[in-house]
C-alpha cells in the first residue's frame, strides 16, 4: 500500500471535518481532490484524476433525488421529476455547495488550471462536488452518500418541490426585457474548451446586437442560463 504524505493526509482531514464524514480508506479521497490538469502533470502521483468519480457520483445523485421525487408525497408526474431533478442537480446548485464547504481551495490542481482560476471555475467546483459523492458512496455505501446528499442539498430540494427554487433566468431575462416592447434576444456560443466527455461552454446573451452578459457551463444550455443570469444581476433583477 502506497504511504500517503502528512501534508495530504491534513488536507483530507479537513475535507472530513467540512463533510461530516470520516473516511476509512483515504485514497477515494484524495482520488475525489485530484483534477486532470494535475495529473496530467504529475505522471507518478499515487491517485487518478475524479473524472471517473464525478461520473458515479453524478449517477448516484441522479437516483436519490429520482427515489425521493418518487416518493415525494405530492406525486409528481414523469415530467414534474425531471424538470425537478435538474433544477436541484444544475451546476449552479454543486457550485454553491461546493463553495458552502470550500472545496476549491483543497483541489490538486495543475499550474496552467491554477493561474486561470480554476479553484473559482463552477464547472471544477460542480464536478469535484460529484466526485466527493461518487467517492462517499465508494467507501460508505448509499446510505452515507444519501446523508451527504441531504445535509448539503436537502435544503435546494426542499425549496425545488414546494415551489420556491428559482433558477430560470432564459425566461426571466425575456420577461424583463419585454417589459419595454419587443426585444430581440440571442444567444451565442462564444468558445468551447475541453474534451469531448467534458466540455466547457462560455456563451453570451445579445439584444439588438449588444451582448448584455456571459456565461460558463458544462452544457450549452446551463451556459445560457448562467449567461442571462449575468445579465439579470447586471440590471439588478436576480433575486
Amino acid at each position: 500500500m502506497v504511504k500517503i504524505p502528512e501534508e495530504i493526509l491534513e488536507i483530507i482531514k479537513i475535507l472530513e471535518s467540512r463533510i461530516g464524514y470520516t473516511y476509512r480508506n483515504k485514497q477515494y479521497a484524495i482520488n475525489a481532490l485530484v483534477h486532470s490538469s494535475f495529473s496530467n502533470e504529475n505522471h507518478g502521483f499515487p491517485a487518478k484524476n475524479n473524472e471517473r468519480l464525478e461520473f458515479l457520483g453524478d449517477a448516484i445523485l441522479d437516483f436519490i433525488l429520482s427515489l425521493m421525487l418518487y416518493n415525494n408525497p405530492k406525486n409528481f408526474s414523469e415530467g414534474e421529476m425531471s424538470k425537478l431533478r435538474a433544477l436541484i442537480v444544475c451546476e449552479a446548485s454543486l457550485n454553491a455547495c461546493a463553495r458552502k464547504i470550500g472545496l476549491g481551495e483543497l483541489l490538486m490542481l495543475g499550474k496552467g488550471e491554477e493561474a486561470n482560476g480554476g479553484r473559482t471555475r463552477p464547472s471544477i467546483l460542480s464536478d469535484a462536488m460529484e466526485a466527493v459523492i461518487g467517492s462517499i458512496y465508494l467507501d460508505g455505501g448509499i446510505d452515507e452518500a444519501e446523508g451527504f446528499i441531504m445535509h448539503f442539498l436537502g435544503d435546494i430540494y426542499n425549496k425545488a418541490v414546494e415551489g420556491m427554487l428559482f433558477m430560470d433566468y432564459k425566461t426571466a431575462l425575456q420577461e424583463e426585457l419585454q417589459k419595454s416592447g419587443d426585444v430581440q434576444i440571442q444567444y451565442k456560443l462564444i468558445e468551447s474548451t475541453g474534451p469531448d466527455h467534458a466540455k466547457t461552454f462560455k456563451i453570451s446573451v445579445f439584444t439588438n446586437g449588444k451582448a448584455i452578459g456571459t456565461g460558463v457551463g458544462r452544457s450549452k444550455k446551463d451556459a445560457e442560463q448562467m449567461a442571462a443570469k449575468a445579465a439579470l444581476e447586471d440590471m439588478g433583477k436576480t433575486r
